[in-house]
Formats: structure tokens, sequence, C-alpha cells
């Protein structure tokens, strides 16, 4: 299999976990999202995936898989050991209601494209983009702190979807200065991730193509 992937993406990053996870390799092809415009705008890119965004997973007979949250449940799906979803149906709803606050509600508004709209579009100075990531980013996580159990992970003693997700995310909040200090809970998950093989294996400055 082949990754395409940009290293400080939070979509890909979940896909790398993933992977790591499921103790499956797949070949890393880097596509820078600023260089040049961005990589992922070019014909060659466009071809595999024409939404022209990361990750896109590339199986072993040619298939093109895109968007993070489809290629999850691919992996989940044809290589169910060790198993990112619970086996009690409604556990598995309340992770991916987790997974879906992060997925659908809280980093398509700080991605790329979005925040490229409100500079350049709208105007709006790096105070009013901060402040924007802020409010998105704190109202998810207020959700998040309060659906999660007592750990070590978001839902027992094994990470799985939700701490796929949920670690991603930290990192951009991380990166974006967003405070964390009212979430012990997500903090905890966090402590525990940074020592799990997958996860440090995983994160973004492990990557070949790290700047």
């Amino acid at each position: 299999m082949k990754l395409y992937t940009y290293w400080r993406s939070t979509s890909s990053y979940r896909v790398r976990i993933a992977l790591a996870l499921k103790n499956l390799d797949a070949e890393h092809v880097p596509i820078h999202l600023v260089r040049n415009g961005g990589e992922q705008h070019a014909e060659a890119y466009r071809a595999i995936n024409p939404q022209e965004r990361v990750p896109t997973l590339e199986l072993d007979d040619g298939a093109a898989l895109t968007q993070s949250s489809a290629i999850l449940e691919y992996l989940e799906e044809t290589y169910p050991t060790p198993p990112l979803l619970p086996a009690d149906l409604t556990q598995r709803a309340k992770v991916r209601a987790v997974a879906a606050i992060i997925g659908s509600d809280i980093q398509p508004l700080h991605n790329l494209s979005p925040l490229t709209y409100l500079r350049r579009m709208l105007g709006q100075a790096e105070p009013e983009v901060s402040a924007w990531i802020a409010t998105w980013v704190g109202s998810g996580l207020k959700a998040i702190e309060a659906l999660i159990g007592d750990g070590p992970y978001c839902f027992g003693d094994a990470p799985g979807l939700a701490d796929v997700y949920l670690i991603p995310q930290l990192y951009a909040a991380r990166r974006f200065d967003v405070p964390l200090d009212d979430y012990p809970r997500i903090r905890r998950v966090e402590a525990e991730a940074e020592g799990h093989p997958a996860f440090v294996k995983a994160h973004p400055a492990n990557q070949p193509d790290a700047e």
C-alpha cells in the first residue's frame, strides 16, 4: 500500500496511527500542502484524488481510497485485529460520536482551505483567525471531555477509534495555541498515548517529510 500524506495533516495523522496500531506497512508518499502553491493541486495527484486533499491510501491493486473516515472504516473491516471499535453496539456508537465531533465539527473548520479563505477572501487578520480556531476547537473538546471515560484511553484500557481522532486533534490544538487546561480527561489520554509505540511512530515530528 501507499499512503499519500503530509506530516502536519491531522487527517493523515489519523490514518498513520491506525496503520501502526494494526501493524500494517504502507509506503509514505509526501504531498506538500504549501510548497509550489500546494502539491495536492498538481495534475498527477489530482488524477489520484480528485478532491486534491490528503490522505489517499492506494491499495496493492491500485485502488485509491480517499477521506480519512472511509480509509479508517476500510482498515477496520479488512484488518479487524486489533479492533478500533468495541464489540458492544452502544459503545461503538459512543466511540463514533467522539470521532464525528472531531472529523465533522472541529477539524474541517481549521483546515487549510477555510483558513486560507478567511485570510484572503474575507480579509481576516491573524487575531480573528486564531479566535475562530479557538472557538470551534474549544467547543468540540468541551463536549468530548464530558463524553469519554476515565481511561487510560478514551473508552477503556486500549486505544481505539476515538483516540485515533483525538490525538491528532490535540496536536493541532497545541499548534494553534488553544489552551487544554480545562480538559483533564483529554490530557490524560494524551499522556498515555505519548508512550504508545503506534502513536510515537505516527507523530508528525517522526515523519520523513517533517520540517
